[in-house]
C-alpha cells in the first residue's frame, strides 16, 4: 500500500470517527462509549474505503458490496467490544453505522424524482426517472445490506452480545 492510499485511509477513518461521535452524542450514551463508537466507525468506514478503492476481492468494488462487508465488520467489532466496554453492542453499533449511510444517492434520487414531477416532457422525464430508479436502488440495497450485515453478529454471538452488561 502506498503512502497516498494510507493517508486517505487514515483521513477516511478519522472523519468517520468524528461523525460517529456526533451521532452518538445525540443519544447521550455513557462517556466511555464515545471512544468505542469512534474506533468502530473508523475501522468500518476504512474497510469500506479499502474495498472500494482496492481490488482485494474481485467484483466487490461497488458501494453496495463494500458497505455490506464493512457493516459486518462493524457488527462484529461492536459485539466483541461490548463486554470490554460493559455496554450493549447496539450502543456503539448504530452510531458507527451512520457515517456509511449513502446520503448522496438518496439526495440524487429525490432530486431526480422532483425533476420528473415538475417536467412532464417525455425525454426529460425518461432521463430523470432513470436517475431516480438507479440512485434509489443503490441507496435501498446499500441500506438493506447495512441492516442485515450489522444484525447478523448480534444473533450469531448471542451469548457475548446479551451478557455484555451483566
Amino acid at each position: 500500500m502506498d503512502a497516498s492510499l494510507t493517508l486517505q485511509l487514515l483521513q477516511d477513518g478519522f472523519f468517520a470517527a468524528v461523525a460517529a461521535v456526533g451521532f452518538a452524542a445525540i443519544s447521550r450514551p455513557p462517556r466511555q462509549a464515545y471512544i468505542w463508537c469512534a474506533l468502530i466507525a473508523a475501522a468500518g468506514h476504512s474497510t469500506r474505503f479499502l474495498l472500494q478503492h482496492q481490488e482485494i476481492f474481485p467484483g466487490l468494488s461497488g458501494i453496495v458490496a463494500a458497505t455490506t462487508l464493512a457493516s459486518l465488520v462493524v457488527g462484529i467489532l461492536a459485539v466483541l467490544c461490548s463486554p470490554i466496554a460493559r455496554m450493549p453492542a447496539e450502543t456503539c453499533l448504530y452510531p458507527a453505522l451512520l457515517p456509511m449511510i449513502p446520503g448522496m444517492y438518496a439526495y440524487r434520487c429525490f432530486g431526480a424524482l422532483a425533476v420528473c414531477v415538475l417536467h412532464p416532457a417525455q425525454a426529460t422525464y425518461d432521463k430523470y426517472f432513470y436517475l431516480f430508479a438507479s440512485n434509489g436502488m443503490v441507496c435501498l440495497f446499500t441500506l438493506l445490506g447495512m441492516v442485515l450485515a450489522a444484525s447478523v453478529p448480534i444473533f450469531l454471538f448471542k451469548k457475548i452480545s446479551f451478557t455484555a452488561t451483566r
